[in-house]
């Protein structure tokens, strides 16, 4: 007589399957996606409260634009370490840590008395958000048919999205209301739910379903991590330098960024040697933060590429729309996101019917469409005035986010398809941090040129010099240029995902 079978261990991802059945990894998109949400939010609602955080502690725009770029800057190189956590600490310990952390760093931005505290406090967010980001494409890649990736992309993206559409519509009446602390605590009632749902929905296990655990004797790439996060300090500061700095220390700071980037490339090599022959090193060989195998993926290649310029243009726009709005046009900060509302709900709409296409049709078509239609919107802002009728902005607004809405669910099912299945985590982890750098380096970007072409127009956003100018938006205008440039020069690379006939 055969023994009875034995119960899967509570928690494991058997466990919850043999418990919810089916809708066991809908329930974990859901849990994941509430997270994704809370670090969503606290990276883009910030803007709108960022003229107001200027003014209380008397901030230039250089300076104040590192609310938004200190933030973008942590969570972009703590991205490459979600593989190695997820290994080490299993999906549930990961993820409610990174919940935690961002819960204490809204709650520690919201009470900060000095800006030196606020931007702390955004580091400790951006830390935790760039962990939890690549988890939900590991998630739909592994738990979920081919067939069903397209759909659960669209319906997880129109989730997150709904987060940064209601943001800054919430988060303008709140810096209206009780001023810029308001808006830190907005991520806390998303932290709390999000913790709760990871006590019931989110397995213990470590990607691939194996023990929480695997990961404790797989050191760490320390080395890695540190050329990564010197090389994208001394890129984001030398930009920064090129505009208010000497020429020489712009040129030392980039020159440092371009010999950090090489030196990762080396190491990641090296490591990369050393775990193809462990036997020839002694001791395992410390695994590389970024495989470079990827790279051999053509899709993959040019999908990284899409997403560093998407990512500029993305969130350079983010940060641009809000102080444009407030401070180009004139208009109230709760004015401000009851216009971007409506493009808010659009998107969301879009990426759900754009998710079920991805499963049927290429998704080099999908996001090439969507980078025209992002570049057209960046194209059309220079037409507007203060006498322009506002329906026009919300138009163009639309617009970009119908374009986001065919690039969100694609880029990543796109790149990803057809890499080897161990490589999903760290595949996950690359395209996002790819996307981030891109984000970090177009906040620090829009800022410098914005000021730039202030400077160039004899203007400034100085409170007393805020009522709206003629030239004070041209050099938004040229701005929006630079924007749509970089989403068409994103578009030629889309066309190459295309995977080779016969490859």
């Amino acid at each position: 007589m055969s023994p009875p079978p034995r119960a899967a261990e509570p928690g494991t991802l058997a466990a919850l399957r043999a418990r919810y059945g089916a809708r066991s990894r809908w329930l974990l998109l859901l849990s994941v996606m509430v997270g994704t949400m809370a670090s969503v939010m606290s990276s883009t609602v910030v803007n709108v409260a960022i003229p107001d955080l200027s003014r209380h502690f008397v901030l230039g725009q250089e300076r104040a634009q590192w609310v938004t770029s200190g933030f973008m800057v942590a969570m972009t190189v703590s991205m490459l370490t979600t593989p190695w956590l997820l290994a080490r600490l299993g999906y549930r310990r990961t993820y409610a840590l990174c919940m935690g952390l961002l819960l204490v760093g809204g709650v520690g931005g919201g009470i900060a008395g000095a800006f030196w505290l606020v931007l702390l406090a955004r580091v400790a967010e951006g830390l935790a958000a760039g962990v939890v980001q690549p988890i939900p494409a590991i998630i739909i890649l592994r738990a979920f048919a081919p067939d069903e990736q397209g759909r659960a992309s669209g319906l997880f993206g129109m989730g997150v999205v709904l987060a940064p559409a209601l943001g800054p519509s919430i988060g303008g009446v709140l810096v209206d209301a009780f001023g810029w602390r308001s808006i830190f605590f907005m991520v806390v009632p998303f932290c709390l739910l999000s913790l709760w749902l990871a006590q019931r929905y989110v397995p213990v296990t470590a990607p691939g379903g194996v023990s929480a655990g695997a990961g404790v004797g797989v050191r760490f790439d320390g080395v890695g991590l540190l050329l990564a996060s010197g090389a994208t300090l001394a890129l984001l500061n030398g930009l920064v330098a090129l505009h208010g700095g000497p020429a020489a220390e712009a040129a030392t700071l980039l020159a440092g960024a371009a010999v950090a980037v090489a030196g990762f490339v080396a190491w990641q090599r090296r490591l990369l040697r050393r775990q193809a022959h462990p036997g020839a090193h002694g001791a395992a060989a410390t695994p590389p933060l970024m495989n470079l195998r990827l790279f051999g993926h053509r899709p993959f290649a040019f999908g990284a590429i899409v997403a560093f310029i998407y990512g500029t243009a993305l969130f350079g726009s983010t940060y641009l729309l809000p102080v444009y709005m407030q401070m180009g046009l004139g208009l109230a900060p709760a004015y401000v996101g009851t216009i971007l509302l409506p493009a808010g709900i659009v998107l969301a709409v879009a990426i759900a019917l754009v998710g079920r296409l991805a499963d049927r049709r290429p998704a080099h078509r999908l996001v090439s469409l969507g980078l025209a239609l992002l570049a057209a919107s960046f194209a059309l802002m220079p037409t507007l005035g203060p006498a322009s009728a506002m329906g026009w902005l919300v138009a163009y607004a639309i617009l970009g986010r119908i374009g986001l809405g065919f690039i969100l669910p694609s880029l990543n099912l796109g790149a990803m398809r057809g890499i080897a299945h161990e490589l999903i985590p760290q595949g996950s982890s690359v395209i996002n941090f790819m996307r981030m750098l891109g984000g970090a380096v177009g906040v620090s970007l829009c800022g410098i040129l914005l000021e730039w072409r202030l400077a160039a127009h004899g203007e400034t956003l100085a409170p007393a010099h805020s009522a709206a100018s003629a030239a004070r938006l041209a050099a938004f205008d040229e701005v929006f240029v630079v924007l749509a440039a970089l989403c068409l020069l994103a578009l030629t690379a889309a066309w190459q995902m295309r995977a080779r006939p016969g490859a």
